[in-house]
């Protein structure tokens, strides 16, 4: 008898441990093991346990190819979460790691593979190459494509997160206990609030007592200086919008004279021009979008231009604002020379809009919509054993769930957004479209996005400076991976599934885009490197720079207001106190605001930073290296970042690698 040890590793998270029967196959070249019981005295498979068994064969195995693990229920269903598997040969010879991170859910079976590596190219045994087609069909079977609204990217379909498989669900879900506590606590409690006013901008004050950050706090104190409203267009939650203005708008009837006081001494807004000082911020995008009727009262929605200047001593200020993008008698530009109270609301009307925007485009259509295409053609296309799939895993985990969650409590019918967002219901929906309709794979990659929006020398644009620093490292990671397991541009080429997986992004994910760019065939290493950097860049970087900072600046509501209640300002000298307290918020949609902005953007107590990868799907000596190499990359871009930012009043720390989750879950 042949007489091989199994080390068995159950998972370290909730519930993962069972009691129900667990049993083991090897599978090798030559033939299978006895099916073995895994039953040591006391207890097994207790969470984070590291069990070890004996396991027999009647002859020696040759090379174990597969693991196959069962799952029986004892008295009562518990499901089990296996971490991996490791196999010692009877010759004491090398010892084999097969990766699972898999939940067992009722009676079932599962095989799994060691944890080298392979394309399909890589794999010459008859068994390994049907348990490749195996796995993909299930996965098929479990993962399909459906459209949850027309004119935006395709997602996985599940109606709620409850059809979900238990592979791709947090064992605890942060948006349910946040949607939860709306449902239970918060809409409830605010209901006898809903319409009323806030007497002063002070009064805003009433709900900033507990709920504090120090960006929040300085937000509070300086909302209304022009340079702050010029700073967030860098480093806001935003600092994609803003592009350099070569030319005025043919709709914005802004003349010299009329912004020259802003300028600095000796020049004029055409010499500003023509040097590259003037920049645009363009809300084009947010014309005739229906607006949020909530409990019978209208909300309101501007689509505002706003010219901004780079004053060498001031920094980005803005100097022109219009409200909406047809100029006219009762389309005022509003200027930094007008009555304070008229500028004020001018620049709240665009931080208005800053929130639509920076919610529904830069936040869910470009970050968590595009990673969900990328989660579904992955679990569909990719086998576990794949480099690619390895190398993707982590950056997708429980993306699904906080998709399919969102679907369906926040951005639904009946979901937060239409509670107490002016483009709450139809609108947000129809601005997402209009997104969809433009949206490019030039414009997601940021080295393109910088030099097409004419932003490369700006300074102060820290998001763009990290973003760079960010890009490049995890460009040079995924390229070092790419080329462990592709020697050449040919190997890319005849890789079926990789190609199968191109085709199900641009064919079944991105479908309705003729001008998205992205080939629905991969001809080289350096196209895969740039998808895949593209991939773990928005799951990570991109979305920390849009969803980490919601709280810190819009938990000042004025500064950064979810709705308005009233239209917008058509005339200057008539703007007052009472009319701005008027369009704020009120104290419900004030309250729903910054509580929300506080749950979704606070670090999450369980997140896994950028670069540590808590499941070992990579087992090989060189992928281990390059994963070092890239957390020795990160290390020192979080000195750089730390360093840059120390003695600042106002730091910009959104894009430091420890701050970053590895994937969306939140």
């Amino acid at each position: 008898m042949e007489v091989y040890t199994v080390t068995v590793a159950t998972g370290t998270s909730e519930y993962s441990g069972t009691n129900n029967y667990i049993y083991l196959t090897l599978v090798g070249e030559n033939g299978e093991s006895e099916r073995t019981q895994l039953d040591n005295p006391g207890l097994d498979f207790c969470r984070g346990a590291v069990d070890q068994y004996k396991v027999t064969s009647p002859s020696p195995l040759g090379s174990v190819l597969l693991v196959r693990l069962e799952k029986q229920r004892y008295w009562v269903e518990d499901n089990w979460f296996c971490q991996y598997v490791t196999v010692e040969p009877p010759d004491g010879g090398k010892v084999l790691t097969f990766p699972c991170y898999r939940w067992f859910v009722g009676d079932v079976k599962m095989e799994i593979r060691e944890g080298t590596a392979k394309t399909l190219t890589g794999d010459s045994a008859l068994q390994l190459l049907e348990h490749r087609r195996t796995e993909l069909q299930e996965r098929q079977k479990t993962y399909r494509w459906v459209t949850w609204a027309p004119g935006i990217p395709r997602c996985v379909d599940a109606e709620t997160e409850a059809d979900l498989p238990q592979d791709v669900v947090h064992t605890h879900s942060m948006i349910q206990h946040i949607c939860n506590k709306f449902d239970f606590k918060t809409t409830n409690k605010l209901t006898i609030w809903f319409g009323k006013s806030w007497d002063d901008l002070e009064d805003f004050k009433r709900i900033f007592w507990k709920l504090k950050s120090p960006i929040a706090e300085y937000c509070m104190k300086h909302w209304k200086e022009d340079w702050f409203f010029g700073y967030q267009c860098l480093n806001g939650s935003n600092p994609r919008m803003i592009q350099r203005c070569k030319k005025l708008p043919e709709n914005l009837p802004v003349t010299a004279d009329m912004v020259q006081r802003s300028m600095a001494g000796r020049t004029n807004l055409n010499k500003e021009l023509k040097a590259g000082n003037i920049y645009l911020l363009d809300y084009a995008i947010m014309d005739g979008i229906p607006s949020n009727t909530i409990k019978g009262h209208p909300q309101y929605i501007a689509a505002p231009i706003c010219l901004l200047y780079q004053h060498p001593d001031e920094g980005l200020i803005p100097i022109a604002i219009q409200l909406e993008q047809t100029p006219g008698r009762d389309t005022p530009i509003f200027l930094p020379s007008d009555p304070p109270l008229a500028w004020l609301l001018a620049k709240m009307w665009v931080r208005h809009s800053e929130f639509q925007v920076f919610q529904l485009l830069s936040h869910l259509l470009r970050t968590h919509l595009v990673v969900e295409v990328f989660c579904v053609a992955t679990l569909r296309q990719l086998p576990a054993v794949h480099p690619i799939y390895k190398l993707l895993a982590p950056h997708l985990r429980y993306t699904l769930e906080i998709n399919c969650r969102g679907r369906t409590q926040l951005i639904s019918a009946n979901g937060i957004f239409k509670r107490v967002v002016s483009t709450g219901g139809d609108g947000l929906l129809i601005l997402a479209q209009r997104e969809y309709k433009v949206l490019t794979y030039r414009s997601i990659q940021p080295l393109y996005d910088f030099c097409d929006r004419g932003v490369s020398q700006l300074p102060n644009y820290f998001y763009k400076d990290h973003s760079l620093m960010l890009w490049e490292a995890i460009h040079s990671f995924v390229s070092s991976m790419v080329n462990l397991y592709y020697q050449s541009d040919h190997d890319v080429q005849e890789d079926l599934e990789l190609q199968a997986w191109i085709r199900d992004i641009t064919e079944e994910g991105f479908t309705e885009l003729p001008n998205f760019g992205l080939p629905s065939k991969l001809s080289s290493r350096e196209e895969l490197c740039t998808l895949l950097a593209v991939a773990i860049f928005t799951s990570t970087a991109q979305h920390a720079a849009t969803n980490n900072g919601q709280f810190d600046w819009c938990a000042w509501v004025p500064n950064t207001p979810c709705t308005m209640r009233q239209p917008p300002p058509t005339d200057k000298d008539a703007v007052t106190m009472d009319m701005i307290m008027a369009t704020l918020p009120d104290v419900s949609q004030s309250c729903v605001q910054m509580a929300i902005t506080w749950h979704l953007g606070r670090a999450q107590p369980d997140a896994i930073p950028l670069g540590r990868y808590t499941e070992d799907h990579f087992t090989e000596a060189k992928a281990l290296e390059v994963i070092d190499r890239f957390r020795m990359e990160l290390k020192e871009i979080e000195k750089h970042i730390l360093t840059e930012n120390e003695g600042l009043e106002l730091q910009y720390l959104f894009l430091l690698p420890s701050r970053i989750e590895n994937s969306i879950t939140i």
